[in-house]
């Protein structure tokens, strides 16, 4: 038998250790969905739809408790751990209406009619990053149990309490044996045999670009469908007419929120040339008074990084930048790195177009629209992004102009669960959440009835 240690992030203290399916046990566990589809698929409607209020129920009372589980894990600050376990709550009601709106069409044909209905897929492998492990869990259940499927889903080795105790509330309040099973296990073991078993027919990845491009190789020869959520590198675009102060303020949230292990991070800053010492002065009190610490606190507005090694990389970045200000971290056992603020001098820099994946944003000049354009778009990402301006005409152009999937003006709004997320480029394909998102869990198959 095969375990993980889980440590603590904040404290490096071990938690406990979890048993990792090796293949064998994976193996068994699709089996079992398969088999659970066959059923699962025949559930009416509005039986099913019940069955998944109920589900999103047990978990509205296990909030704190998942919360507090996520803490201990993942090292995410109280008041986003809370927000992530009520995410995943909303996400799994907000799919429960949807089995009785699962809508075909009606298609005018010459000499009878035709219909379309969506059917489900059968199991659908759902693999999880370690760095939102209760929301991401969520936005792949919700939609792919309310279309008919079955779901095996492998979370984080690092990080797969929150899942293993969704796991159980499923099964407490009434989804069927076999319908959602956890399965905790390396990605070279149960994340390669998602990909390479017959039954699995669609894989959903949310992680690194490197590791997603080899999911859907593995996946092409068999036809077999995916869903990429990958990495980001995004722009924070500060024009001189916005309000300065407010987009400085502002932006250590969307750079730093989860220690920055975030694709949806806001690391690059382009801040107009006329407003850049301006904001640069904003921003710098902002940082010094970003809190990091106890992720029980609930004054914390950032908690650790996820372990030592990531850690490491994440401080070789800074070391090899031009570090204008940094704000504080607890000193001691921990995961910690402070807050930290580069400038560019080059758009070729590392820190400017590699994802760093932890607290560090790059800032950087533009001149004109034009050139804050080119600069957004000039990665291979394409994932998220702000625009900050009074300007509505720029607003709408410069929102159309930059090559990403999920922009926000004047905010860094980057999810919510009733419209679609998801990338451009090497971001990922296909789009989780939103009404559409049951749909991406089925099959449209036409049929048409004769008059004859």
């Amino acid at each position: 038998m095969t375990v993980h240690e889980i440590i603590n992030p904040a404290n490096e203290m071990r938690i406990q250790d979890v048993e990792l399916f090796d293949r064998t046990r994976t193996d068994e566990a699709i089996d079992r969905a398969a088999v659970a589809f066959e059923t699962w698929k025949h559930v009416a409607p509005a039986e099913r739809a019940n069955i998944m209020r109920r589900f999103a129920q047990s978990l509205d009372a296990a909030q704190e408790d998942l919360a507090q589980m996520e803490v201990a894990n993942a090292g995410h600050v109280i008041g986003n751990a809370r927000w992530e376990a009520g995410n995943v709550r909303d996400v799994i009601q907000y799919y429960s209406a949807a089995p009785e709106r699962l809508l075909g069409d009606q298609i005018p044909v010459e000499g009878g009619i035709n219909v379309t209905f969506h059917e489900p897929l059968g199991v659908v492998g759902v693999i999880v990053p370690w760095n939102f492990p209760m929301p991401i869990a969520g936005w792949a259940i919700g939609p792919a149990l309310a279309a008919g499927n079955t779901v095996v889903l492998k979370p984080a080795e690092l990080t797969p309490l929150t899942a293993l105790r969704i796991g159980r509330i499923a099964q407490d309040s009434g989804i069927p044996d076999g319908v959602l099973q956890v399965l905790p296990g390396k990605g070279s073991v149960v994340g390669e045999r998602f990909v390479t078993h017959p039954a699995v027919r669609k894989i959903v990845f949310t992680g690194s670009t490197a590791v997603g491009q080899r999911i859907m190789a593995g996946c092409a020869p068999r036809s077999k469908r995916v869903t990429l959520e990958m990495g980001g590198k995004n722009s924070n675009i500060v024009f001189a007419d916005a309000d300065v102060r407010a987009a400085a303020l502002a932006a250590p949230g969307g750079a730093f929120d989860n220690a920055g292990q975030d694709c949806c991070a806001r690391s690059r800053i382009l801040v107009q040339d006329s407003v850049f010492d301006e904001f640069l002065e904003h921003l710098e009190s902002a940082v010094k008074n970003f809190v990091v610490g106890d992720p029980l606190d609930e004054s914390s507005d950032m908690g650790p990084l996820i372990s030592a090694g990531h850690r490491d990389s994440v401080l070789e970045y800074v070391d090899q930048g031009n570090v204008a200000f940094r704000g504080s971290a607890p000193a001691g056992p921990g995961f910690w790195v402070p807050p930290t603020v580069l400038i560019a001098d080059s758009e070729t820099e590392k820190c400017f177009t590699e994802e760093i994946f932890g607290p560090v944003v790059s800032v950087f000049r533009f001149q004109d629209e034009a050139e804050a354009l080119r600069i957004a778009n000039n990665t291979e990402y394409g994932l998220s992004g702000s625009v900050w301006t009074r300007d509505l005409g720029r607003a709408l152009r410069v929102s159309r102009g930059v090559q990403s999937g999920n922009l926000s003006v004047n905010s860094h709004s980057s999810v919510r669960y009733s419209t679609p997320f998801g990338g451009f480029k090497q971001s990922g394909f296909g789009r989780e959440l939103g009404p559409h998102a049951v749909e991406a869990f089925t099959e449209v198959k036409n049929v048409y009835f004769s008059n004859n």
